[in-house]
């Protein structure tokens, strides 16, 4: 199964540039990607321990900033800035973790929240080096391209980083580290008391989360070109995140994916449709609801469980008609037997 929707997705990703009817829906299709890698990385942390965290938006808009400013400040190449402001993300992520996993369920949340409303006052007011509200304007990394084929370029970028960041949680939940961090996420008291190391497991699957996210949000600031600090580090970012995988499924491989694509397509076409009205943001409230009200574990396990039971349902008629079948069989044999 995880190979099957590998190759469809990576299928999916080769084909769409060439489908795509206008260079709006490419772009639409890049934001999507970037969308579905952020969830994925999201996932490491919420899918394998449990923690939910709203402040993932603020990793990402570390990771855009950290790479503008190479390239502004330090004179970087674009994707050299991109690899080492993941690198210097993952790393900071480290004292980030050590305060933040400390705590958990909703003192958990509210730390993440927190950090996302710091960076915010920090970028917007350290106007000399961020831009502040002016923004940061990033160097495109191919100046000469075109723009549709500058989307065509960043959509198998970020098609790339997609599949990576899978192969890697698929990795993880395979290995003897990703058992540890399901036994946390079932109960970690228990599972320390039977010698995971709880807190040091956290903290590297944490690292592991904040690289990817800021590599997505490295490669939003290269792709867009312009960072605004009121957009990368908001609450709302990270809320959109924790929908899109739960809507999937935290707990499999690809939920966050088609969580990302099914929020994503619907943000797109409400901001297309109704501007910068506040209706996406009702819709989106709706569709959470929905999903903790009717699926809490996600599309993917509902559905799962749906075919699974048909599947059983269609079993047991299957034999109760075979044992009344018998039972008639053997009742005319006895007939036949007498005469």
């Amino acid at each position: 199964m995880p190979l099957g929707a590998g190759l469809v997705l990576v299928v999916a990703i080769l084909v769409f540039p060439s489908l795509a009817p206008n260079p709006y829906i490419l772009s639409s299709g890049v934001i999507v990607l970037n969308w579905a890698v952020l969830a994925t990385a999201w996932n490491f942390v919420g899918g394998f321990t449990g923690y939910i965290s709203l402040g993932h938006g603020a990793l990402a808009g570390l990771g855009g900033y950290a790479t503008g400013l190479l390239i502004t400040k330090a004179g970087m190449p674009s994707f050299g800035a991109l690899i080492v402001a993941a690198i210097l993300i993952a790393a900071l992520a480290v004292p980030i973790g050590f305060a933040a996993l400390r705590v958990r369920g909703a003192s958990f949340v509210i730390v993440s929240i927190a950090l996302v409303l710091i960076l915010l006052l920090v970028f917007q007011s350290w106007s000399s080096v961020t831009g502040g509200s002016r923004g940061l304007v990033v160097p495109r990394p191919f100046p000469g391209m075109l723009r549709p084929e500058h989307h065509r370029v960043f959509f198998f970028l970020y098609g790339g980083l997609l599949v990576l960041a899978l192969l890697t949680w698929w990795l993880l939940d395979r290995s003897r580290f990703g058992m540890g961090l399901k036994a946390i996420r079932e109960d970690e008291d228990k599972a320390e008391s039977l010698g995971t190391p709880t807190f040091a497991y956290k903290l590297t699957v944490f690292v592991v989360s904040a690289a990817f996210t800021a590599l997505a949000g490295g490669l939003y600031a290269l792709w867009f070109g312009d960072l605004d600090p009121v957009f990368q580090f908001s609450v709302l970012t990270g809320s959109y995140i924790v929908l899109m995988a739960l809507l999937g499924g935290v707990r499999n491989l690809f939920g966050p994916v088609l969580g990302a694509i099914v929020v994503g397509v619907a943000l797109e076409y409400f901001k297309a449709e109704f501007g910068s009205s506040p209706l996406h943001l009702v819709t989106t409230g709706l569709l959470l609801a929905l999903v903790v009200m009717f699926m809490p574990d996600g599309v993917i396990p509902s559905v799962t469980a749906l075919v699974q039971r048909l599947r059983k349902r269609e079993q047991s008629s299957i034999r109760e008609v075979t044992a009344a079948d018998l039972a008639e069989q053997r009742k005319r044999d006895r007939e036949e037997a007498n005469t």
